[in-house]
């Protein structure tokens, strides 16, 4: 990996973390597109610089992170489903990582979703924001388990679930954001503790920069998602989803090369 890929990789991780595209996925095809060679090291970076990119909310946050133990409870209850589904399917979840049509398919199915998902939930944003309870925060965990499956897009599954608990966008966009600093710190953790050894003193460099270029751009993604779900709710980005895949989809049927080789 070249300092150059590392940074595309790093700003494609930025602007789509938090937004519901599938950050995973885009890692994938950015990949793919320039030719990479698939091995373990590219495989802990696609995971470990997205610690940089949850920084990100702990900066501009950072005051909800000083509240009751219950906030903490409440992410701790919704981190759970993933976490131990992801502990125990880990070996699959790393296959699925280099599968370019697995990453179409959901993207395009995920599209679909989000082109109804305003409509499903068009009584939330009439409401005033509710109380995070025990309950609300494991539903949401259940749906975050969706998004092991590269190209689901964890934001949009958590967001999901967090209307369907009857927040309105801004509040499941929020929690969404809280609830991926446990889950990306663990996964960037373990997937760091379980291939340290791919981990040298010749790329240590490229995953530093890769989290200090995913930060920065990162910072400027959240605030900009935020004003366009408020403004304009899920239908771009769904348009987007199926735009992208059903591209990605005509290249594979045609043998234009994309895969992760």
């Amino acid at each position: 990996m070249t300092v150059l890929e590392a940074v595309l990789i790093a700003i494609v991780e930025g602007v789509t973390e938090f937004l519901p595209v599938s950050s995973t996925g885009h890692m994938i095809l950015t990949q793919g597109i320039l030719g990479m060679k698939s091995d373990d090291f590219l495989k802990a970076f696609t995971v470990n610089i997205q610690f940089g990119a949850i920084l990100s909310v702990v900066v501009l946050y950072w005051k909800r992170f000083f509240q009751s133990i219950d906030f903490y409870i409440k992410l701790l209850i919704a981190f759970l489903p993933a976490a131990l589904i992801g502990f125990l399917l880990g070996d699959q979840i790393d296959a699925m990582l280099e599968s370019v049509p697995v990453v179409a398919v959901s993207l395009l199915l995920g599209g679909i979703v989000l082109l109804k998902v305003d409509d499903w939930f068009k009584a939330n944003e009439l409401q005033p924001e509710k109380e995070v309870k025990p309950k609300n925060a494991l539903l949401i965990g259940f749906f975050q388990c969706l998004a092991l499956i590269p190209g689901v897009s964890r934001s949009a599954a958590t967001i999901i679930g967090g209307m369907q608990s009857g927040f309105n966008r801004k509040q499941a966009a929020e929690f969404s954001f809280f609830l991926a600093v446990p889950t990306m710190f663990a996964a960037s953790g373990y997937k760091l503790l379980k291939n340290h050894e791919v981990i040298t003193s010749d790329n240590l460099s490229l995953l530093l920069i890769g989290n200090a270029v995913a930060f920065i751009v990162a910072l400027l993604a959240i605030k900009t998602f935020i004003g366009m779900l408020t403004r304009y709710g899920f239908k771009v980005f769904g348009y987007y989803r199926i735009i992208v895949g059903a591209i990605i989809l005509i290249m594979l049927a045609l043998d234009i090369p994309l895969d992760i080789h």
